[in-house]
Formats: C-alpha cells, structure tokens, sequence
C-alpha cells in the first residue's frame, strides 16, 4: 500500500486539520461537558493519531508534533498566534487583517511570517476571543476591548471601521513580576534613581508615571507599588488588571465595559469614588484618561497620600496639561486657575519614560511639582536622562541628577525616610563627569 508522506508546509496538512477538527466537533458531548482543555487535548491526540493511520500518513517526529500543536492551537487556543502568546519575549501582536501580522520584541516591531488563510479565518480567531467574555463584534458593534485569560489587553476593530480587514492588537500581560533590580539591570533607572523612588513611595508622596504608550508604566507603577509598606490598606483601579502587589492589604477593582445590550458599564471614575468610600490608606489608579482625574485629584488634596497613577504624555510638563484637559472632561464649571491650584496641590512628583530609538525604556525625567506661580504651575527636574550617543544600534547615555535638591526633602524626613547627602550632587563619584549639567526650572 502506498503511504503519503508530507511536509507541514503541504496543503495536505490544512485538509487533514479540517478532518480532525470536524471529528472534535462531531463529539459535542465531550466540549458540552468539560472545560478542561487537557481532556480535550488527550482526546484530539486520540483521534490525531487514528486519522493518520486511515489517512495511510506518516510523519517524523517532529513533523508530527508541529502539526498537532497547530491543530490544538486552532481548537483550544488563537490558532496561528499561539505560539507568540507563548514566547515571553514578545510584548505585543499586532494582525493588520488576513496577511499582515507584527510582533514587538524586547521593544523593537518586526513582521512575521504568519498568514490567515481569509478574512473569515481571522474572524473565527476573533470569536474564540469576545464570546466567553459574553462580548460580540458585529458590524453594529465592530471595536470591542476585552482581556485573554493570562490577563493579556486585547482591541478588536473589523470592517466598516477597519479598511484593511479585522485587526487584533494583543499587549501582553508579564507572568514575571519585575523588580527594582531588573530594571536596572535593564537600564531602565540607575540604582540611586530607584533608592529615590523608593524613599518617595514611603515617604507617602503623590506621583504620576507618564510617558507614551509602551513605554513601560504599567511596569513602572508595579515597581512603585512594591515599595509600599505592608499594613497599609492598598485599593487598586484599573481598566484592565495589571497590577500584581505582593502586600497582604489590597482590594483589587476592575472597570466594566457595557454588556451586548450596552448597559451595566462600571467607569474608572465611578470606582475612584467608591474607592474613597472603602477606607483607603493607599489609592492606586492604573492610568488616568477623563474625568476621573478630577475625583483623583479631590483624593489627593483631602488626605490621601501616597497615591499613584499614570497618564499618557510626551513630557513632565505635558503631562500636567493632559490632566488639566482630563478634569475639564469631567463636565465641571471650573476656573483654569482653579483646576491648576488643584493639581499643583496634588502632585508632588512626575516620572516620564521614553521608549528610546533602540527600543529600550528609561527613565528621561523626574520632576518636582513646585506649585503656583501666577497663573502658571512651576516644576524643576531633579533627575534626567543624558543621552551621549548611539553606537552599535544601542543608546548611550547615563541618569543623573540636576544639581537641585527638592523641596519635599524636609517632608522625607519627617517620615523618618533620609537619602545620602550626595544623591543630588551631579560631582557625586556615582555619576558620569559629564552629567555635570545645570539644574533648571520648567515653565508651563
């Protein structure tokens, strides 16, 4: 008897997946019955291995394996995206429609090989994502943000909205909480940059994380939170959950988007004033992008400090722009002077990160929150990033301080938090010769 025998790449393999997965189906009583994808897993090995004796098919070994991680990848998991939700290495994935699928790796974006067979295909991936959310997408409803089981944020857009076809935009959610340390050892901050943060977070200052999107402030905050100390009761809110603290006092909020009917939406602004209700030591608030900045900002000038948030910016002083237009949002009859005195009261600190021309994210700037001067919020830096050049596809540079001591010095110590004398002085040994710059004000 004459035996096939195919390679992976053969369109043969899509028939015999199409067979295998209409068998599967064909047993409706082991998916109605069971959530365990291993039953199903050990059941699919069963009749993979029967098909390809009918079939008359052999393969190598690892022909054989690559093909049933495909075939379980199409069933259980996201198909062809698979293996990129398996790889750590990958932060993002992005598919531009049917045949255009990118990843971002350790911050650098490169296309892949991967196609969808159609656009039909692709939308067979997008179902598997929305309908155990209870979510649809639909040419009435064609943008949906959802989260992937492994906590991973997920956008969906499909025609009419999107000319190229259904686009999936995958960020990743870490398994692997970052620490101070690898941080640095990334050259995300130095060590005197993070002993700083460290005494801030404890002394119960107010910071902002901003910066741009990818840049790493989710990571960032994860970081901050970690320095909070243990009894303090920590309420977390965030859009999708991404934070992981290790504290024993935490309650953990999530947003709710609408339901199918558009009904039963939870806001970030409706949890920030629910959180004040809770009896907070500590409110943590994923990221700021409307009106919720307001109940925020009310938090921080009526006790509540030590608070964190992030916000998307392009700069320290931007960021505080951004916020004055967040709390306009809210629908509030303000004076702009007013709205500025706000948060000139409130914030305390702004750490910007950039996401540098080689990919990787550092710290560019922390900044002071000097307060009111006129009509006008005054800030200084007291750290920055100084970059000296690019060579072998990688930035070069070192942090150091501006040469100015903050003015919340005072308020460190009496909350029993002391920094060395020198951590301000860019003469420090600690520093780079050339991060002998002049500490300079910045103007709104």
């Amino acid at each position: 008897m004459m035996l096939n025998r195919f390679t992976p790449t053969d369109s043969v393999k899509e028939t015999f997946k199409e067979k295998v997965q209409r068998r599967l189906l064909a047993e409706m009583n082991l998916i109605a019955t069971t959530d365990n994808d291993e039953i199903v897993r050990r059941r699919l090995e069963h009749i993979f291995s029967n098909l390809l004796a009918e079939e008359n098919i052999i393969l190598s070994r690892s022909e054989r394996n690559e093909l049933f991680e495909e075939i379980v990848a199409d069933i259980l998991g996201l198909g062809p995206l698979e293996p990129f939700l398996r790889d750590e290495s990958i932060n993002e994935v992005l598919v531009n429609g049917p045949s255009r699928v990118y990843i971002e790796r350790n911050g650098v974006m490169q296309e892949t090989h991967v196609r969808f067979k159609n656009e039909k295909d692709l939308m067979r991936i997008i179902e598997r994502i929305v309908a155990p959310l209870g979510r649809r997408v639909d040419e009435s409803s064609p943008m949906v943000d959802a989260r992937l089981p492994d906590g991973s944020r997920v956008n969906i857009v499909i025609p009419p909205i999107s000319l190229v076809g259904p686009c999936i935009s995958i960020r990743k959610f870490s398994k692997r909480v970052l620490g101070p340390d690898t941080l640095i050892q990334y050259g995300t901050m130095s060590r005197p940059i993070a002993d700083f943060l460290r005494a801030c977070v404890q002394a119960r200052l107010n910071i902002v994380v901003s910066g741009g999107t990818g840049t790493g402030k989710t990571t960032l905050l994860n970081v901050l939170s970690s320095f909070i100390p243990d009894g303090e009761r920590i309420i977390t809110i965030e859009d999708a959950a991404e934070l992981r603290l290790n504290q024993r006092h935490v309650v953990r909020l999530e947003a709710r988007p609408p339901n199918i009917e558009g009904k039963g939406a939870i806001t970030i602004r409706q949890l920030v004033i629910n959180a004040l209700r809770m009896r907070p030591d500590r409110i943590i608030v994923g990221e700021v992008r409307g009106g919720e900045a307001l109940d925020m900002l009310q938090a921080m000038n009526t006790g509540h400090d030590g608070s964190l948030t992030t916000a998307h910016s392009n700069g320290p002083r931007d960021t505080l722009r951004r916020i004055e237009t967040m709390v306009l949002m809210a629908g509030m009859d303000m004076p702009l002077r007013a709205i500025r005195e706000q948060i000139a009261s409130a914030f305390d600190l702004v750490v910007h990160l950039e996401r540098m021309r080689d990919g990787s994210r550092k710290i560019s700037a922390i900044s002071e929150v000097l307060g009111m001067e006129g009509d006008t919020i005054v800030m200084q830096d007291i750290f920055h990033f100084v970059q000296t050049g690019f060579e072998k596809h990688r930035v070069q540079g070192h942090f150091a301080p501006t040469g100015l001591q903050p003015r919340f010095i005072t308020k460190l110590e009496m909350n029993g938090v002391r920094l060395p004398p020198d951590v301000f002085n860019p003469m420090d040994p600690l520093y780079s010769p050339t991060a002998r710059g002049q500490g300079r004000q910045q103007r709104r």
